[in-house]
């Protein structure tokens, strides 16, 4: 069972040539701003969810501990938040697929 590097390699630059839209987060920005402010369209409990559902790198991080400046918030000025789901389905380096 070798690993086809050929294949492999292809996929990986077709998937990094895929951009989701995103943006970097206001200084207080919070799931609730970015979520009305980026996401309008939706009502503002199922932006937010999608926001969150979309940005697990952040959603799951703990948040900066209570007397801090960011207390109680896990977004940083520097997360890119994406603003839309993954699209197609996405292969490991081994060829499996999540379809």
């Amino acid at each position: 069972m070798g690993l086809n590097l050929q294949r492999v390699n292809c996929h990986m630059t077709h998937a990094l040539s895929t951009q989701r839209k995103s943006t970097l987060p206001q200084p207080e920005d919070t799931w609730e701003s970015i979520a009305a402010r980026e996401l309008p369209e939706l009502d503002l409990t199922e932006a937010t969810s999608a926001l969150q559902s979309w940005n697990l790198h952040v959603f799951m991080r703990p948040a900066a501990p209570e007397g801090s400046p960011r207390a109680g918030n896990p977004i940083l000025p520097s997360d890119v938040i994406f603003l839309e789901a993954p699209t197609g389905p996405t292969r490991g380096i081994f060829g499996a697929t999540n379809e």
